[in-house]
């Protein structure tokens, strides 16, 4: 409690209001089927009766439900509850599998140079050169495109992780080069090259635990940046399917009824996604100066 890190984060208030914000909204994603007052997947549990109802706090509105229902009588609190549990799991699967492609890499990389190094970089450049989204749509069509019709929907959420890692692992891969390239002449590897340590050993056992600072970063940023990704693919109608609903797939179908006075389907799912993104980018911000030392 005494360390620099620490201090550090108690004394931003804006950066421990955003890392409770963050902790609320994973929360309340991980317990959405406990939280959440019905289930959008149980036919019964709606009627259509109680179909564009506003919000509870209008004229208009109804007790049952907090945040009104769209147009087919769906309980909008549950659905974000429940879209906000499938985008933070797509964007916590695919930033982990990023980290894990990018680090690995950049260390191979950057220990083994060479023709090993201009290939692996060479790569990290081209993709770089695509814009995220753009790739993200070609890898999605060419999956759908593969794979039969009747498929879609259970592989959506694969096809969305894959698509996510291929474009974001550029980023750990030239970071962690960098580093390794100026942690591998140091004498401690110097040391373990004496004692016969093998290359892969020395790469990720001596090398990865000096290098994983900057990672941390990237990941906390990349994380705002994956999910963003998760609901435009969505919202463009190539992401998650309508039976499973993201925040992407909410907007998507709210937008359609937003000149029809039906706000609160589409301005509830934004909300929640723009605080995911805000709260996650402050707590990035402080991560990246916290575990910079000459900023401590």
């Amino acid at each position: 409690m005494d360390s620099d890190f620490v201090y550090s984060f108690t004394q931003s208030k804006l950066t421990m209001f955003a890392a409770a914000l963050l902790l609320l909204l994973l929360l309340a994603g991980s317990f959405a089927t406990q939280l959440s007052p019905y289930n959008p997947f149980d036919t019964t549990a709606f009627d259509l009766l109680d179909s564009e109802l506003p919000p509870a706090w209008e004229s208009e509105g109804d007790p049952r439900f907090t945040l009104g229902t769209d147009i087919q009588g769906r309980d909008v609190l549950s659905l974000i509850l429940y879209g906000l549990r499938v985008s933070l799991i797509v964007g916590v699967i695919s930033v982990f599998c990023s980290m894990l492609l990018g680090v690995s890499l950049g260390v191979i990389s950057g220990y083994v140079g060479g023709k090993t190094d201009a290939l692996i970089m060479r790569v990290a450049d081209a993709m770089l050169s695509f814009p995220t989204i753009m790739f993200a749509l070609l890898v999605s069509g060419a999956a759908r495109g593969i794979f039969p019709q009747d498929m879609h929907g259970d592989i959506a959420v694969y096809i969305i992780i894959f698509s996510i890692t291929l474009t974001g692992w550029m980023q750990y891969a030239r970071t962690v080069r960098g580093s390794t390239l100026l942690e591998g002449n140091k004498e401690y590897v110097q040391a373990a090259k004496v004692m016969g340590s093998s290359t892969a050993r020395i790469m990720f056992q001596h090398i990865l635990p000096n290098v994983v600072s900057p990672v941390l970063v990237i990941a906390t940023l990349h994380l705002a940046l994956a999910v963003l990704t998760e609901a435009t693919l969505s919202f463009l109608g190539v992401g998650m399917p309508p039976n499973q609903p993201s925040l992407g797939t909410l907007i998507n179908e709210g937008n359609q009824y937003l000149f029809s006075g039906q706000w609160w389907v589409v301005a509830f799912p934004s909300l929640t996604l723009v605080l995911i993104a805000l709260s996650v980018n402050l707590v990035g911000d402080w991560l990246r100066d916290a575990l910079n030392p000459k900023l401590r």
